[in-house]
This record gives C-alpha cells, sequence and structure tokens, in this order.
C-alpha cells in the first residue's frame, strides 16, 4: 500500500509520515530529502540552479540513499553519492535552493524514477508535493496537508530552533514559505496541487497526534 501525502513547505508533511509510518508499521520515503540532496550537491559542483541539464545530470548519476537502524522503518541518515548530507541538506540555504531544484524537469523526472522504485518494493507513506498526481497517482490513500500561512511559519521557526539549523526569525520564515508556495505552484512541471480524489487536511487547528490518526483511520478503512 502507498499512502501519498501532499502538501506546501511547513505544514508538517515530513512529521506526519514518519508517525503514520511507525503506527502502521510501513517505510517511510522522505522525497524532500531527495530533492535537498540534489540541491546540495549542485553548490557542492558549482552548478547554477537554474541549469537544467547540469542538475538533471546530478540527479542520475549520484545515487541517494537513505540509512536505517535496524528495525526502524524511519530513515535516520541520508547520503548523496556516498557522503552523509543528513544535517547539511536542512539549512536556510538549502531551504531556498531546493525550489527551483525541484522544478527542474530533468530532476523530477530522474528523481520519480528513483521514488517509484522504493515505493513499489512495499509499504510505504512518501510525502511531497506530487506524490498522489505524478508520483504515485494510484496510491491508495491520498492526503493533501496545509495549514496557514502564520501557523506554518510558527512551526518551522520551533522546528528550527529545536534543530539548531535554518532561521528562527519568524517573518523571515514568513516571506520564505510565501515564495516558496509561489514557486512550487507555478511551476510548469509537477506543480503543487491535490489530486483529484485527494483527502483535504487543513491542521491549522488540529493537532500532529490528531492528523495522524485520521490518515491512518484511511488507510485502515480499506486495508
Amino acid at each position: 500500500m502507498i499512502i501519498a501525502i501532499d502538501g506546501p513547505s511547513g505544514a508538517g508533511k515530513s512529521t506526519v509520515a514518519k508517525a503514520v509510518a511507525v503506527k502502521l508499521g510501513f517505510s517511510c520515503l522522505d522525497t524532500g530529502a531527495m530533492y535537498r540532496s540534489v540541491a546540495w550537491q549542485a553548490q557542492q559542483n558549482g552548478v547554477a540552479l537554474d541549469d537544467d541539464a547540469a542538475l538533471g545530470e546530478i540527479a542520475r548519476t549520484y545515487d541517494i540513499e537513505f540509512g536505517h537502524d535496524a528495525g526502524d522503518p524511519l530513515p535516520k541518515r541520508v547520503y548523496i553519492g556516498g557522503s552523509e548530507v543528513t544535517q547539511a541538506i536542512r539549512t536556510a540555504e538549502i531551504d531556498k535552493a531546493v525550489s527551483p531544484v525541484s522544478a527542474a524537469p530533468s530532476v523530477r523526472e530522474a528523481l520519480v524514477d528513483q521514488q517509484r522504485r522504493i515505493g513499489n518494493a512495499g509499504d510505504y507513506v512518501v510525502e511531497g508535493r506530487d506524490i498522489g498526481t505524478t508520483v504515485f497517482p494510484n496510491a491508495e490513500v491520498k492526503v493533501f496537508l496545509t495549514a496557514s500561512f502564520e501557523e506554518r511559519a510558527r512551526r518551522r521557526v520551533l522546528q528550527n530552533a529545536q534543530r539548531g539549523v535554518g532561521s528562527t526569525d519568524y517573518e523571515e520564515v514568513l516571506a520564505d514559505l510565501r515564495r516558496r508556495d509561489e514557486a512550487d505552484s507555478s511551476r510548469a512541471t509537477s506543480p503543487l496541487r491535490p489530486a483529484d480524489d485527494a483527502v483535504m487536511l487543513d491542521s491549522t487547528e488540529f493537532s500532529q497526534e490528531e492528523v495522524v490518526e485520521k490518515i491512518c483511520a484511511l488507510a485502515q478503512a480499506i486495508r
């Protein structure tokens, strides 16, 4: 079974996806980390973020892998080309770089192939921007998770403070979320939008636990 969770930046997709995976005994695929890894590698290689061909070459030739602890369905480490980038891809600099990279058609094509290969191997919770519309259009459960700009900014500031990376300036984070939404929604290839058959979940007034329970109930209803 595939549970696809789409939505804008800062909606809590990654945290919710991991919690759903643990509760259901699924594996979790963090597609956002894959795009962030390509953005990081592009910076290391001196590749311009608008160079579609060069970005696509990185996505095709650098293997992206996730490290798991024994018996844990959640990835603890991220690697690209053998280099661990778990913390390096969670900086404010990569926050800004990931939207143009994820908009590159050649990057999306290369990473979609990898995502399908991984997800089709078992029961997965997969989160991103176009999972239910493009990557797994036949996913058994599709959710579009969102929240107000203000709530998303508040959560991202708290998250950044807890992990010690990224901006903790509320206004800066809020402006970046608005910028990323515009970029993700207006890109030509696989723009951010709900799948026609997705369940819409606005988590502004819900706790993380309530959102997790709602998604698990959707999955359990069809198993």
